[in-house]
């Protein structure tokens, strides 16, 4: 007995769409880049790789710092990295786990 293939050889399969984008692999990417390099520096008018980067520092797993004209860095909080910002370029840090507060008890 003889078995046949389930497709035909003269059927050329051509690649579907594309996946969607993944927020969730974007992010990983993101941190996996900050953690292995230390910084990362966001141009100032990435406007998507701002919002997932102040989404990851709500969590705490990043620190973004605004770059000012004269090259000087300041820290910003939650609250300031969630209203995105086009002006000026960012600066992704690792958290340090020395700004952490002792723990009571």
């Amino acid at each position: 007995m003889r078995s046949q293939s389930a497709a035909p050889s003269n059927v050329v399969r051509f690649p579907g769409p594309r996946a969607a984008r993944s927020d969730n692999r974007d992010q990983k990417g993101l941190l996996d880049t900050v953690y292995t390099n230390g910084s990362f520096v966001i141009a100032a008018e990435d406007r998507e790789t701002k919002m997932i980067a102040s989404r990851l520092q709500i969590f705490g797993f990043l620190n973004i710092a605004e770059i000012r004209m004269d090259g000087s860095v300041r820290s910003l909080r939650p609250s300031e990295a969630a209203n995105t910002s086009l002006a000026r370029p960012w600066r992704l840090s690792r958290p340090s786990f020395d700004e952490l507060p002792p723990i009571a008890g």
